[in-house]
Order: structure tokens, then C-alpha cells, then sequence
């Protein structure tokens, strides 16, 4: 678990915690002192979190504006304010030829991975803004920076959130709100067959762990660890990073 205490009285907002690396996201912020809002269109899953970490949960869809304005408005009224966003939340369609994926597809990996980002800037910033700043992190992707094929889509959703993330940096310095992204290597989450295209079997995984130097998939720990440096004041130098979390995947 590490040293505690270092978000000691931070407030943060993570979305799609309800499993996967959000869950691991909003279990360690909570270890390190923070107190947690955990969103998720699946709000049963959300409070079951949330009880066990002592936070509060939040229902809601990331690619609607009142939803997003709603999980803002509810972090700072129940928690008191807001300094640290993880947009965590993320979809992706099954590996394929990239012109085999529906237009419904592709729209829905856009309003989940990208529109969503676009609108937690739009609601959150004024709150990290009045908290004299704050950290906005996105959780992107290796996809982002090498993309492999039959991603493609979902690969651009990716490259997206990273420049965004870049220019935000600039935009948001001012007034000491640092913006940064992970990118997490494929790990053990719901969305792995998605992501392999193929039955996650022990060769499969094998092919895919051969192009990780470490060999390994990324865990909920390894992302959730990276947020936390990000979103502690010992990072406070630090903007506009693109955080690779992926085992030497893209070294």
C-alpha cells in the first residue's frame, strides 16, 4: 500500500470505479487519505465501493453533460470540494478490421472515451479552480502512443484524450491545475477478450504478454499508484505528462 497519508484531505472524483482499474483508483486514493466520490453507470456496483472504502457513490452516463455536471455537484456538496479527477471511465469494441466496426460503434467509443473528457473540463474546472487548483488525470492508453492494428477506432479515442491532456496542461497552468494521463498496457480487466479480439486463453495472453518486457498484463495497483503520484502535491511540478504504465511496452 505504500506511505500513507499522501492525498491526506484531497477530495477526488473517479469515474468508473465500480471495478477495474477505477476500483483500484479509488481504493488506494482512499488508503493515501482522500476521500473518494466513485461514479459509475452502474451505481449498484459504485456502492458497493463506496461502502466499502467509506466514499459516496454516483450514478451516471460520462457522455451526458447533466450527468457530469451532476457528479461534480454532488462531490462537492457531500465531500466539500473537489482537487483530483480521474476520468477513468472507458469502452472499447472488439478487436477486428477497423472497417468492420458498426458506425453505432464508433460513436459510442467517441462519446465514452472522448466527448466524456471534454465534458468533465467543462464542469469540473471551476471547482478545481476554487480549491486554489487541483489535478485533472485522464486514464488513456498505450493505444495512444502505439497503436496497434485492429484498434483502430478506439486507438484514435486514445490519441484524443492525450493531446487533450497536453494542451489542457497549458491552457489550465495558470491557475495550478495540472492536467496528465496514464496509459496503461492491456491489463486484467472486463474489456480484455475486447481488447485481444480473441478468447482470453492462457495462449492468447501468452502471444500478447511476448511484446511486454516485463511480461506481464497491468493491474489495478500499478495504474492506481501512478494516479496517486500524479495527484499528490510531490508531483506539483508536473504537467502535461503522458504517463506510460505498460512494462516497457512502448520503451
Amino acid at each position: 500500500m505504500g506511505q500513507q497519508g499522501r492525498l491526506q484531505g484531497k477530495v477526488a472524483l473517479v469515474t468508473g470505479a465500480a471495478s477495474g482499474f477505477g476500483e483500484g483508483i479509488a481504493r488506494e486514493f482512499t488508503a493515501q487519505g482522500a476521500k473518494v466520490a466513485v461514479a459509475d453507470l452502474n451505481l449498484e456496483g459504485a456502492r458497493r465501493v463506496a461502502d466499502e472504502i467509506g466514499g459516496i457513490a454516483l450514478g451516471g452516463d460520462v457522455a451526458r453533460a447533466a450527468d457530469i455536471q451532476a457528479m461534480v455537484e454532488g462531490t462537492v456538496s457531500a465531500l466539500g470540494g473537489l482537487d483530483i479527477v480521474v476520468n477513468n471511465a472507458g469502452w472499447t469494441y472488439r478487436n477486428q478490421p477497423s472497417l468492420d466496426v458498426e458506425e453505432e460503434e464508433f460513436d459510442r467509443v467517441f462519446a465514452i472515451n472522448v466527448k466524456s473528457v471534454f465534458l468533465m473540463a467543462k464542469s469540473a474546472y471551476p471547482a478545481l479552480k476554487a480549491r486554489g487548483g487541483g489535478s485533472f488525470i485522464t486514464v488513456s492508453s498505450t493505444a495512444g502512443l502505439r497503436p496497434r492494428p485492429g484498434l483502430t477506432w478506439y486507438n484514435g479515442t486514445k490519441g484524443a484524450v492525450n493531446v487533450f491532456t497536453q494542451s489542457l496542461a497549458q491552457e489550465w497552468a495558470k491557475d495550478n491545475v495540472r492536467v496528465n494521463a496514464v496509459c496503461p498496457v492491456m491489463g486484467v480487466t472486463g474489456l480484455t477478450s475486447a481488447f485481444m479480439g480473441v478468447e482470453d486463453t492462457p495462449e492468447n495472453r501468452g502471444r500478447f504478454l511476448a511484446t511486454i518486457p516485463i511480461g506481464r498484463l497491468s493491474t489495478p495497483a500499478d495504474i492506481a499508484n501512478a494516479c496517486v503520484w500524479l495527484a499528490e502535491d510531490s508531483s506539483s511540478f508536473i504537467t502535461g505528462v503522458l504517463l506510460p504504465v505498460d512494462g516497457g511496452r512502448t520503451a
